[in-house]
């Protein structure tokens, strides 16, 4: 069964107005968005309505929201890595709860999916973090080599596809800065999200289908016209 799931604790929205209607919640770091009394206020929500905690790393660069490409060292994407997501674990284990999973913002997941060295980097930090952590990636028609890589390092992946993102022909996500880039309406994003539940395919920005396994379907905080159906598209994962 999929899974929804929304980027929270970056000031867009109001989230406890989404939180109710998600089973997993990807809490800003304080890097990219949101601060100290933010995190532990989205901890809080999420506990309230039992949904899993995930945490949202970024760049630090929160001028432009952490959706620019930056290049670092892996050593400095590891450091990057536990920095954030043990702030988060600190600030959860206040409220005996824990962190389950850890999914990159922005250009640092986008990048994650175009460089195996991002990736594993990534992967070196989760496992120099405390406990078990999942990592959430991008469902893409060839995975074989993260699953790899993952699977060598005792890491699970989660699948993710989107709402409200179209996909190039490539099955990756669409560039913010081309047209076409977010879902413009309730119907498309809807009918999306159906083809994924039904079909376990997406339609690209020219046509094409791809095959996708998806284990969780992703709903950006940032973007209204999702955000203000996200009960009917809870509606429709259940």
């Amino acid at each position: 069964m999929m899974i929804l799931n929304c980027d929270v604790g970056e000031g867009c929205l109001s989230d406890e107005s989404v939180i109710s209607f998600i089973g997993q919640a990807n809490i800003a770091c304080g890097v990219h968005a949101g601060d100290a009394d933010v995190m532990a206020n989205t901890v809080r929500i999420a506990k309230a309505n039992a949904v899993q905690i995930g945490a949202h790393p970024s760049y630090n660069d929160r001028e432009n929201f952490g959706r620019l490409p930056m290049t670092l060292t892996s050593e400095q994407i590891k450091q990057l890595i536990i920095e954030q997501v043990s702030s988060l674990q600190h600030i959860a284990k206040q409220q005996s709860v824990e962190v389950q999973y850890v999914k990159p913002h922005g250009a640092l997941y986008n990048q994650m999916m175009q460089s195996e060295q991002v990736f594993s980097a990534i992967i070196d930090g989760l496992l120099h973090c405390h406990g078990s952590l999942a990592l959430m990636i991008l469902a893409h028609p060839n995975l074989q080599r993260y699953q790899e890589i993952a699977k060598k390092n005792g890491i699970v992946l989660i699948l993710e596809a989107f709402a409200d993102r179209a996909y190039d022909d490539a099955g990756y996500l669409l560039k913010r800065s081309e047209k076409g880039a977010l879902l413009a309406t309730p119907q498309a994003v809807q009918k999306q999200v159906k083809q994924l539940i039904e079909n376990s395919t997406i339609t690209t920005i020219n046509g094409h289908v791809l095959p996708l396994q998806v284990d969780s379907i992703c709903v950006h905080g940032d973007n209204p016209i999702a955000v203000a159906q996200i009960e009917q598209l809870a509606k429709l994962i259940k």
